[in-house]
């Protein structure tokens, strides 16, 4: 509050905020509170179960909390984006969920359905997402039977807009459809997807390794890959597992 000489009162001294259209908290409306999901519970500074974390924070936990699904309207042409999507028959199902977090929307596609999904997405003169500009992997070991994420950023230089689509798989059948029929920038970030997380995409014209050596064992950034004690190569040394690079007291 404010008084005839523009002086706050007491009772607003310290809840001013950083946002102009609101001078203190208690102006503020919440938003309703949105269904977040637990993949995974950390400890310590860098996740590092046992002795390895040297930071002094091996006592900290902490969990990995991924944003739940939005409900509609999304806002602004997000709403447009999903509503064409919705008209197209053949992608009945295909959409798993949307999620609008942090000024960005991201598809969760169904993986059977991915090549549909983005052949329509480019084609559609609504929607004309005609470049692939990223594809990567993420591996989240205890999310059960949906450890392995590949995450797609495609660009619509016609309307200027950017969308994020993600498919998941299980690490015992970790298939993708390739698509480099549809978007050729594809070809080199499959491999390197592939090469790293162990994502097969099915259709790939010559899914190789792209960094690693072609007899090298296992996909470095998978979490579960081994952070040493590997022979390193071409110089028959070896590096120390962390837990054994330092003596404990």
């Amino acid at each position: 509050m404010v008084d005839a000489k523009g002086n706050k009162d007491a009772r607003d001294k310290g809840t001013e905020t950083q946002d102009g259209s609101h001078e203190t908290q208690a102006e503020l409306v919440k938003s309703d509170a949105v269904e977040l999901e637990i993949v995974e519970v950390r400890e310590g500074s860098f996740g590092i179960h046992g002795t390895g974390d040297t930071t002094g924070f091996g006592g900290l936990t902490r969990p990995v909390v991924m944003p739940g699904a939005s409900q509609r309207p999304f806002g602004g042409w997000y709403d447009e984006v999903a509503d064409q999507l919705a008209t197209i028959t053949e992608l009945d199902e295909a959409i798993e969920k949307v999620v609008v977090d942090r000024g960005e929307i991201t598809f969760f596609i169904r993986r059977h359905k991915l090549v549909e999904t983005v052949t329509h997405l480019r084609n559609d003169p609504v929607l004309r997402f005609e470049f692939c500009s990223s594809v990567s992997g993420v591996h989240f070991p205890h999310e059960a039977g949906r450890e392995l994420h590949v995450v797609y950023h495609l660009l619509s230089m016609t309307h200027n807009r950017r969308i994020r689509l993600e498919v998941v798989t299980p690490e015992n059948d970790p298939h993708v459809p390739s698509v480099v029929s549809i978007y050729p920038t594809a070809d080199w970030q499959e491999r390197e997807t592939w090469d790293m997380f162990g994502i097969i995409f099915d259709g790939h014209p010559a899914l190789t390794r792209i960094l690693m050596p072609d007899d090298w064992p296992g996909h470095p950034q998978r979490k579960d890959y081994p952070l040493g004690g590997i022979p390193v190569e071409y110089k028959g040394g070896t590096i120390a597992p962390p837990d054994q690079r330092r003596s404990y007291s």
